[in-house]
């Protein structure tokens, strides 16, 4: 075995073989991959081969896409047929609702180039007579996807790989990991088989490897304890049956091409042909979470016992959309390991607090995923960022407060939920309350709908105080669910009164120390602020493109407040403090702390916010404390509201005057009580994200998520106001080279009646789609729909006129003037 290699990649399923093939593709020559058995006997081998190009997320559907499109070139290179039946695939809708969401769906595709095609039940019905459909309310059809043989695609990759010149190694395991400081030491024990179990040798080897990749399937809860990690990634349980031929079917293909896979979303099942049969897999309620702490010595390629039991119902709905099944028996059953993540979303990207360590792990569509996860994962490590922004996947967006029984519940919730009605606006229960700042009960009290935010339960908006435990869950839709006036009123209030938002989900970071001014300095866009000022600034990919945004509060010259947006805390510390370790010996001592945790905040907006502080603050001349010459905009001050030290930041994200509030959390309920009592006179009103994120488009600010992300520079996201570019800092000439791509650009949309669009849609010049918005909502200054998002340079000035595909229609919109509400930012200065 080689003991020298640039990348070594762990782990033989299809997964690990198409990252390792990328990588020499993308010219890395020196690179192995170990498997502990043999390739694909992980979940490679009892997948069912699926590839769904249907997928609402933006980086997650560039990866299916890729993956369809590269498999479908894999013969012709390698002489190997990966078994790819092009088929199409059929998904079914029962309800208004659901076809609402294919047409959400619809447009995001469109933003990928993803072809799609609208077919009524009558012309299912005409095509493929075997469905019954007089329940159906229609379908959208891939016709370029379909199913692959998982076992046939891995060998293709393998085979591929090693012509590229991958070393691929079988029955080795790996058993630790050590980082020397520049490599990775990597312990590896020969595997033998041994009375039908594989055991470990005697025989060691060490690999030496610069990078090393993980992905290890079912097996990631060992991986992350070998590397002293966390992961979400764990086991559930997957059941799918195979029937014997059904008559009908058989004659039916004799003059017939094949059923595309057949998906009947509100049944929660595919369905495809096999053999003159059908393969049934069924999302159930129920299916648990296994192998928390990894899996037993003794379980290889195995399965686990059956429950047909919990499957019955789905089986019956088989039946009832294809009824000749009835008479087909049952051939062959399986319930293998499938790996989730709480969110449904695979761990791609660098390992927390680990250098050169890379995951790809929790992949409970491996199959369809394989292709593309080697060609974006490739790019971030050659060549330093992915072309898309992959921070959907990236490992650290979850953070070391995720527990094994945290990760076990929200997995099973995520494949139970795998064909739920996917709103935009859903929020998944299991798991919750497990984050909640002191004010919880009070705003609940109050009727606070909450959302989770790395954990935080952060209110969305407050409905009815009376209002049913199934409110939320019921005011869901794809289009103005009954939560959107309760949004407006809380928006108009900020906009006309005062509004109070809980903000206590932001991260927040201490740096401090003789070196914290030089290096935060070199690692973010911006001049720093001086003593008692803040700034806004970016923090840049070394591609030069957006990797975190910070508001800086400058404390003292070496002590420096960071916040950034909450749900990236473990991204970006991760980040941070990795920058922080390999710039200390050149910038000298700085000290850095996580006090999110320690720190609540509340946002006070609105023209009467500063009457309602007047009433509480405590000063040696309090009429002039808050005024304009001892508490300008983009200022901080330490205030004490009487008896709550406050750190005060004259800030506001929905462009009215206003402070954000960062309090001692213990403190929390007291300050709430002081400030609604103060607000009571003034028009206070609560206030949650969904209006909070509708007035920062009518300011044109960005996020980060959205308009933010590693696939954009600050220049073209229109920043450069926040960028010095007559100082030297990290990602600069990276930033300067990739030039302007595209323009991030505000647009006010004359969309439907009952609609907003949500930040996934594509945008049209005519015909022609020449962009994406990555926000959308609705503008009570305006009194119209509102979006953010990025088109093409030439198409970018104000009052260019174009179009955004919305429940299949194109509806006019026109781009504005950054900040089109209060564009002097008079409201925000105002002096009192």
């Amino acid at each position: 075995m080689k003991t020298h290699v640039k990348a070594l990649v762990v782990g033989g399923g299809a997964v690990g073989t198409g990252i390792a093939y990328h990588l020499a593709k993308a010219g890395w020559s020196d690179v192995v991959l170990l498997e502990r058995d043999e390739l694909t006997s992980g979940s490679t081998w009892h997948a069912a081969g699926l590839l769904p190009l249907f997928n609402m997320g933006y980086a997650t559907s560039h990866i299916h896409d890729y993956s369809v499109k590269f498999y479908k070139g894999l013969e012709e290179e390698t002489g190997l047929n990966p078994g790819f039946s092009v088929v199409g695939n059929l998904r079914m809708a029962q309800s208004r609702a659901r076809m609402d969401e294919y047409e959400l769906y619809a447009s995001t595709a469109e933003t990928v180039g993803i072809p799609y095609e609208w077919m009524t039940p009558a012309q299912i019905a005409e095509r493929w007579p075997l469905v019954r459909t007089d329940d159906l309310e229609g379908a959208i059809f891939h016709p370029t996807d379909g199913y692959i043989n998982p076992a046939d695609v891995t060998m293709a990759m393998a085979k591929g790989a090693r012509q590229r010149g991958v070393v691929i190694e079988r029955r080795w395991q790996v058993d630790g990991f050590h980082w020397t400081g520049d490599h990775w030491d990597v312990t590896c024990t020969k595997m033998v088989e041994t009375g039908g179990n594989l055991v470990p040798s005697d025989e060691r080897v060490v690999v030496h490897a610069e990078h090393v990749v993980t992905a290890t399937g079912n097996h990631a809860p060992r991986t992350a304890r070998l590397l002293g990690i966390k992961t979400p990634a764990v086991v559930v349980e997957h059941q799918y049956i195979v029937t014997e031929p059904d008559p009908a079917l058989v004659a039916y293909r004799k003059d017939n091409p094949q059923h595309p896979v057949l998906r009947d979303a509100d049944a929660k099942w595919y369905v495809r042909e096999e053999r003159g049969g059908w393969i049934l897999g069924p999302y159930e309620r129920g299916a648990p979470a296994r192998f928390p702490y990894g899996v037993p010595d003794s379980f290889r390629a195995d399965l686990f016992p059956l429950d047909l039991d919990r499957i019955e119902e789905e089986y019956m709905s088989m039946i009832h959309r294809i009824p000749t099944s009835e008479t087909a028996g049952l051939k062959d059953d399986y319930n293998g390991p499938i790996c989730y993540t709480p969110d449904g979303n695979p761990l791609v990207g660098p390992a927390p607090g680990l250098r050169n360590m890379w995951l790809a792990e929790g992949f409970s569509f491996g199959i369809t995923a394989a292709g593309g996860t080697g060609h974006y994962l490739a790019q971030m490590m050659v060549e330093g960022e992915a072309e898309i922004d992959m921070a959907s996947l990236d490992p650290r967006r979850f953070g070391q407060w995720v527990t094994t029984e945290y990760a076990c519940r929200k997995n099973e919730e995520a494949y139970d939920h795998v064909y739920v009605l996917h709103h935009p606006d859903e929020e998944r229960p299991a798991g919750r309350p497990l984050k909640t700042a002191p004010a919880y009960d009070r705003q609940k009290a109050r009727g606070a709908q909450f959302g989770c935010v790395n954990g935080w339960e952060r209110p969305n908006y407050y409905g009815p105080v009376d209002a049913p435990d199934s409110f939320d869950h019921d005011s869901r839709s794809f289009r103005r669910g009954a939560w959107w006036q309760h949004a407006v009123d809380e928006a108009r209030a900020i906009r006309e009164t005062a509004g109070l938002i809980d903000a206590t989900a932001f991260a927040k970071h201490r740096i401090s120390g003789p070196g914290a001014a030089a290096f935060l300095d070199w690692f973010t866009t911006n001049r720093l602020p001086k003593v008692g000022r803040i700034n806004l600034t970016y923090a840049l990919t070394e591609a030069g493109t957006t990797r975190t945004e910070y508001t800086i509060v400058r404390l003292a010259e070496d002590d420096f407040y960071l916040v950034s947006a909450g749900g990236w805390e473990a991204y970006d510390e991760d980040y941070l403090y990795k920058a922080i370790a390999a710039q200390e010996g050149r910038f000298g001592r700085i000290d850095r702390q996580n006090v999110t945790a320690r720190h609540g905040v509340f946002a006070l907006a609105g023209p009467n916010a500063r009457a309602i502080l007047q009433h509480l603050v405590r000063d040696a001349d309090p009429d002039t404390v808050l005024s304009n010459k001892r508490f300008p905009w983009l200022s901080q001050r330490d205030i004490e509201l009487l008896m709550c030290p406050t750190n005060a930041i004259r800030v506001a994200y929905t462009g009215e005057l206003g402070w954000e509030l960062h309090h001692p959390m213990e403190m929390q309920t007291y300050l709430f009580d002081r400030l609604m009592e103060a607000g009571e006179a003034h028009g206070l009103k609560l206030v949650g994200a969904r209006a909070q994120n509708w007035l920062r488009q009518e300011k044109s600010y960005r996020a980060f998520g959205t308009e933010l992300g590693r696939d954009a520079t600050p220049l073209e996201a229109g920043l450069d106001r926040f960028v010095d570019l007559s100082k030297e800092f990290c990602g600069k000439a990276a930033m300067q080279a990739l030039g302007i791509r595209s323009k991030c650009v505000t647009l006010l949309i004359d969309g439907p009646q009952d609609a907003d669009p949500w930040g996934r849609e594509a945008l049209y010049d005519g015909d022609a789609r020449i962009g994406r918005l990555t926000s959308g909502g609705y503008s009570v200054a305006f009194g119209q729909s509102i979006g953010m998002g990025y088109v093409r340079p030439d198409l970018s000035a104000p009052g260019t006129k174009l179009k955004v595909r919305m429940q299949r229609g194109l509806w006019d919109a026109v781009i504005t003037e950054d900040s089109p509400y209060d564009p002097t930012n008079a409201r925000i200065r105002v002096d009192g």
